[in-house]
């Protein structure tokens, strides 16, 4: 193939170093920066792909224990027909999965101890079909919870915290309370614990407590179920699908995807991200940048070859192209290195890091303190692709002073002591 000899040349110094002294000099200083690109591409990508691993194990224990969705009355009192309202927001081709619910902050109490909780009234059937920790309990731990029979699921560490065991007893402090001759005294309850459940979430685990909706409208004084919990097929498009179900269901509820109920953590594992992809993207910055010098001192020892070249009727523009070619093919090279080595480690980091950890003699993530005992890693094009650009526009960029320097050497200048 006929390529144009600008392509040809610039190829050639990439490959170019083995003659002298100098040359392997410029070799070795273009090689570190091909290196450096690699290396910084390879991290970006290694790091990334750990982080949304590990944003996805948490939101899917999360989700496991929550719905998508949730709609509540807009007073704050039981919905006039839930069954209706779930109907209708089961017109969105999203919903596939609608349970009622009542919930409510309530102190557990266990002699002297008393803990803050949220005490969720639900269906068990239906919430099977909302989440995936009724699902997994359907048949079995909250198959338990009758209604009249005023039965409990605590969260594990919230029965741990307290010392409570299947078939202790526990007293749930309703908020508000009767009004009496004596004055107004708190509203107890006693419950029957008929199980726990493991989440793997400790906010959960430690705060949450589930009891038959029936008797939470009777705990907490209200006519039925105050809202619905929806399940989606795709739980990313939970936020636009709350927006499309606040519009058809009217002023009358509040609509609320997950991502506002955890608003906080949300938003800072994406400013965590956007953080860790600046902060990385400066170490591809500086190997890229390396490519200046290692292209200012190739256009130094090559002014005689762009003398003979202008000569022979080479245009500035043309010499400006040599060595464009020459950083950009490194930096081509170099961020192709950097995302096969990072796609390699990603893919299988559950390999490599217990390798490391028996090596080393180590334990990175020990079970006593984390939730999660493996390095979990999850790469997306969506982080890679923008990786991928920005390490060629970079490299592109560090070529541009270095090529307009050598489309200035003046043949006669560069020829005088040859």
């Amino acid at each position: 193939m006929n390529w144009p000899y600008e392509l040809q040349i610039g190829w050639r110094y990439t490959r170019a170093g083995r003659a002298g002294r100098r040359n392997r000099f410029i070799s070795f200083i273009s090689g570190v920066s091909m290196l450096g690109i690699a290396l910084g591409v390879a991290a970006l990508i290694i790091v990334l792909s750990v982080m949304n691993g590990f944003q996805k194990e948490v939101r899917d224990r999360m989700l496991s224990v929550i719905a998508h969705i949730e709609i509540y009355e807009s007073q704050g009192v039981a919905l006039a027909d839930w069954k209706a309202t779930a109907a209708k927001a089961r017109e969105n081709p999203q919903v596939m999965g609608a349970a009622p619910f009542v919930a409510a902050q309530a102190l557990i109490a266990r002699g002297d101890d008393m803990r803050g909780a949220i005490v969720r009234g639900i269906s068990p059937n239906e919430e099977a079909t909302v989440t995936d920790i009724a699902a997994a309990l359907k048949d079995t731990t909250l198959a338990r919870l009758v209604p009249g029979e005023w039965g409990i699921v605590l969260g594990g560490e919230l029965a741990r915290a307290m010392g409570v065991r299947e078939g202790d007893k526990i007293t749930i402090v309703a908020p508000g309370g009767q009004v009496t001759p004596a004055g107004v005294v708190p509203r107890l309850k006693q419950f029957n614990v008929v199980g726990t459940f493991e989440a793997g979430h400790y906010e959960y685990d430690s705060g949450l407590a589930l009891i038959h909706v029936d008797d939470a409208a009777r705990l907490f004084r209200v006519e039925g179920p105050t809202g619905v919990q929806l399940r989606l097929t795709d739980v990313h498009a939970a936020r636009e699908v709350a927006d499309e179900l606040a519009q058809s269901l009217g002023p009358e509820v509040v609509v609320r995807d997950w991502t506002r109920t955890n608003r906080n953590w949300f938003d800072a594992v994406q400013i965590e991200k956007r953080l860790m992809f600046i902060i990385l993207t400066l170490i591809i910055a500086v190997a890229a940048f390396n490519l200046v010098s290692t292209l200012v001192m190739t256009v130094t020892d090559k002014q005689a070859d762009i003398a003979i070249l202008r000569t022979l009727g080479a245009t500035p523009r043309s010499i400006m192209g040599i060595f464009m070619v020459q950083g950009a093919a490194s930096g081509i090279i170099g961020t192709l290195a950097g995302v096969a080595l990072g796609l390699l480690v990603a893919l299988n980091i559950d390999v490599i890091v217990p390798a490391i950890e028996r090596a080393l003699q180590v334990s990175f993530l020990p079970g006593s303190i984390y939730l999660i005992s493996r390095m979990p890693s999850d790469p997306q094009s969506s982080d890679i692709v923008p990786i991928v650009l920005i390490s060629l526009v970079l490299a592109f960029v560090a070529t541009l002073y270095p090529s307009w320097r050598a489309s200035r050497v003046q043949p006669a200048e560069a020829l005088r002591y040859e």
